[in-house]
């Protein structure tokens, strides 16, 4: 460790003050150890180390099965490492993976016994847990299109690849008050989902000693959970030279200077609202005085990070193919399958998106009839129209601690329901999240569904939901609006169901889902539910 504390004297919640004691990243020498004895040996105070390891103990949490995340920065595997990730999920995570929103996999199931060997095959192909979770720099995320993609000013893959070792099992940074979240990204269409990051690489230009200069402009303090935050914008423009610098200086205010007394306040988005952009740009400068004013932004439109169906490369001659991962869980035979076709087809690379989905890039375009007609698209979608294609979810209460209400189980189902009775001409994004912390991007869906409870009519508790309508990264960001009422899971379908008929029936011309609200406003959605929930009831 090359720093020093400044918070030991402070008041501090109790991670905090094991902390102290302990690094997270330590959880790894202690593993071999660990695994010796009992899972009902550990004791629970221990748990939040294992999150440093990308693990978090899956209920019931007697029994020692873990979920397990891997970090893969900007989405990007080989086909090595694929193969080696579906045969974690054969052996060790009952046949499934999960995608993630931040374009990484994860497993349920994995037993406390076997991680040490898991670990060991993970590593053996150039992958990682380290920092997956915890109090640490998570999954850097990239456009999931880098290097192929028309509508980027640059390939950001190197960057997103210098940032992603600077911090990886580097103690000086495995310590931080909360998680921290990047994005680097030079899509024109916001393909990083900026806003929702602590910290964003904004694509820009910036006319410097006579000449264009393509880079980024900074955002800083987003994110979701219980009281989302849209990242602002710094007077700071970075090249792309500067960006792990850049990077390594905002993590280190946040080091030092985040809230360490209350975790439910102690992410980057709390000390930017209480210090305000301009001091905390000019405690960047401080670091770093040399950086030129803002450029000018690119980003002209939001794509919500999702890169489904065929389209050109900026390669000529080839193409991609985004495939639809409906609520992002493949069993391990279909996640081969698709490792076979892009083993046949295209390179040595397999990608995922945010809308927990997987791209299979460099097809020729000589072959992309004989990719149509693989068996496995039967099966899975490379033409993007229905509801289910563009929904995420989060793990629900099948597996974690936190939620309320499950997911995966009810959505796609519900979705497939819908899809039968609704056609659209634009994509509307409806998202299922089993609690407040909003990890399937509740805050920015078209449509976004929260998991809660409430008591039905014989007084007993239940699974029930809220429905938010509105959100949007356009032009900064718009934050869904939580309509008032709450719903049993069997009044789903008749909530969304009118929802979208409403949509259906006014919309304009290929209007989005996103400017019908921003027309019609909140209140026109309310008297929609209130309408619904008088019926039902």
């Amino acid at each position: 460790m090359g720093y020093q504390i400044t918070w030991a004297d402070a008041k501090l919640n109790k991670n905090e003050l094991s902390k102290l004691k302990k690094d997270g990243l330590d959880v790894f020498q202690d593993l071999p150890e660990l695994v010796k004895k009992p899972f009902t040996e550990i004791d629970k105070s221990y748990y939040m180390y294992f999150k440093f390891a990308g693990l978090t103990v899956q209920k019931p949490q007697e029994q020692g099965n873990f979920m397990l995340r891997v970090k893969i920065p900007g989405g990007t595997i080989n086909l090595k490492q694929a193969r080696h990730l579906a045969g974690i999920a054969t052996e060790y995570g009952h046949g499934y993976l999960d995608l993630t929103t931040r374009q990484a996999v994860q497993y349920h199931w994995i037993p406390f016994a076997k991680l040490p060997e898991v670990f060991a095959g993970i590593n053996a192909v150039g992958l990682t847990t380290q920092g997956a979770e915890g109090d640490i720099t998570r999954n850097v995320i990239d456009n999931p299109l880098s290097g192929i993609d028309p509508n980027e000013l640059f390939d950001t893959r190197p960057a997103v690849q210098r940032v992603h070792h600077l911090f990886q099992g580097n103690r000086d940074y495995s310590n931080l008050p909360r998680k921290f979240k990047i994005s680097i990204n030079s899509n024109i269409y916001n393909a990083g989902n900026a806003e929702i990051n602590d910290l964003a690489f904004v694509p820009a230009t910036k006319r410097i000693n006579g000449r264009t200069v393509k880079g980024f402009n900074l955002k800083v303090g987003g994110g979701l959970g219980m009281r989302p935050y849209l990242g602002l914008g710094l007077n700071i423009f970075v090249t792309r030279s500067q960006v792990a610098a850049v990077a390594e200086a905002v993590v280190k205010l946040y080091r030092d200077n985040g809230y360490r007394r209350s975790r439910t306040k102690a992410r980057l988005k709390f000390l930017i609202q209480d210090w305000g952009v301009a001091e905390f740009e000019a405690k960047l400068r401080e670091q770093l005085p040399k950086l030129a004013t803002a450029g000018d932004s690119a980003v002209v439109g939001w794509s919500n990070g999702t890169a489904l169906g065929i389209h050109p490369q900026k390669q000529a001659g080839y193409y991609y193919v985004g495939v639809s991962v409906p609520a992002g869980r493949i069993s391990a035979a279909d996640f081969r399958a698709f490792v076979d076709l892009a083993a046949k087809y295209g390179r040595d690379e397999l990608r995922f998106d945010h809308g927990q989905n997987l791209l299979i890039p460099w097809i020729a375009a000589a072959d992309l009839a004989a990719v149509k007609a693989a068996p496995i698209f039967n099966k899975f979608s490379y033409q993007p129209h229905n509801l289910v294609d563009f929904g995420t979810t989060c793990t629900g209460a099948e597996y974690c601690n936190l939620a309320y209400t499950h997911t995966k189980e009810i959505f796609t189902p519900l979705l497939a329901q819908l899809d039968q009775k609704f056609s659209f001409s634009q994509p509307v994004h409806i998202t299922l999240t089993g609690c407040g912390n909003g990890c399937a991007h509740r805050s920015i869906a078209d449509i976004g569904i929260e998991g809660l409870t409430a008591k039905t009519k014989d007084g007993q508790r239940a699974e029930a939901f809220k429905i938010a309508v509105g959100g949007s990264l356009l032009d900064g960001g718009h934050f869904t609006e939580v309509l008032k009422g709450k719903l049993f899971t069997t009044q789903l379908y008749g909530a969304l169901a009118a929802l979208l008929a409403d949509y259906q029936t006014q919309q304009l011309p290929d209007e989005t889902y996103y400017a019908y609200f921003q027309r019609l406003g909140v209140a026109h959605f309310q008297a929609i539910l209130d309408t619904y929930l008088a019926q039902a009831a």
